[in-house]
């Protein structure tokens, strides 16, 4: 049977795809923070009948080892992914480390995706047509800081989200390169009403709150996006609001992308 696997799957667009898949059949797999959502979303999948395919893992994924214990996890319980939602994010106003000593949206937002990506290649190769979902930038984050991905100086509060966008938009792109049998898409879905967890100062709260006022709706979102994962094109789609947009642009130069991976990989080798 068909599973998805989806990391922010508790709130928001990520939840709203978990229904989705659910209702198409499959065996799905949310990861997220709060205990309680899991159960929300379990007990939920009870009354519509799919019960027994709603699963649910606890975990925080701004850690490297929840990473891990997740890539174990997926391949004991789901031998073959078709697809994989890469939603997590949490935004912070000030600068925050995780326990493993790495600025909190990159750990989370990018080192995460980067993890899951390559750790659940078997379990997407198993599978007829595998997707990858990749919550990126689509080229509207801004330059990526060679020199401080970590961003150290000069934090850019909100940015930082853009900031760890463009490193999945680069991500994306050397997966298609390396993978081309496992579609990669990268998509901004734009402003949308969600929940947008983090820890706000007082002018970013007030500018969130109107954000969940006005923003497009979640099922618009989904709405926008599931035709591209429906059909994706070879190796990579990259999707803004919906709309399918070039990828042979800077933001998916495969040059920098090569570059970014083997920075990754030298971080994780010296952790």
């Amino acid at each position: 049977m068909a599973a998805a696997v989806i990391t922010g799957g508790t709130d928001g667009i990520g939840r709203a795809l978990a229904t989705t898949y659910l209702d198409r059949g499959h065996h799905v797999l949310i990861v997220g923070t709060d205990p309680a959502k899991g159960a929300a979303f379990r007990a939920e999948a009870h009354r519509r009948g799919a019960g027994e395919r709603a699963h649910f893992l606890a975990a925080d994924l701004s850690l490297v080892a929840e990473n891990r214990r997740l890539i174990d996890h997926v391949a004991t319980h789901h031998p073959a992914v078709d697809l994989l939602v890469l939603g997590a994010r949490y935004h912070r106003s000030t600068r925050a480390e995780t326990a493993d000593g790495l600025e909190s949206n990159f750990a989370l937002f990018y080192l995460s995706r980067h993890l899951l990506s390559h750790g659940l290649l078997p379990q997407l190769r198993r599978a007829e047509r595998p997707v990858v979902l990749n919550f990126g930038a689509v080229g509207q984050g801004g330059p990526v800081r060679w020199d401080d991905l970590q961003l150290r100086r000069d934090y850019p509060g909100t940015g930082a989200l853009g900031h760890g966008g463009a490193l999945c938009d680069l991500l994306a792109a050397h997966l298609a390169h390396l993978h081309p049998d496992v579609h990669q898409v990268v998509n901004h879905p734009g402003v949308t009403a969600t929940g947008f967890a983090g820890e706000y100062d007082p002018a970013t709260a007030a500018h969130v709150d109107r954000l969940r006022v006005h923003g497009k709706p979640v099922s618009t979102a989904v709405a926008q996006i599931l035709p591209h994962l429906d059909a994706p094109g070879p190796g990579l789609t990259a999707v803004l609001e919906g709309r399918r947009v070039r990828t042979d642009t800077p933001a998916f130069d495969l040059v920098a992308a090569r570059r970014l991976h083997a920075v990754t990989e030298q971080l994780l080798a010296a952790l």
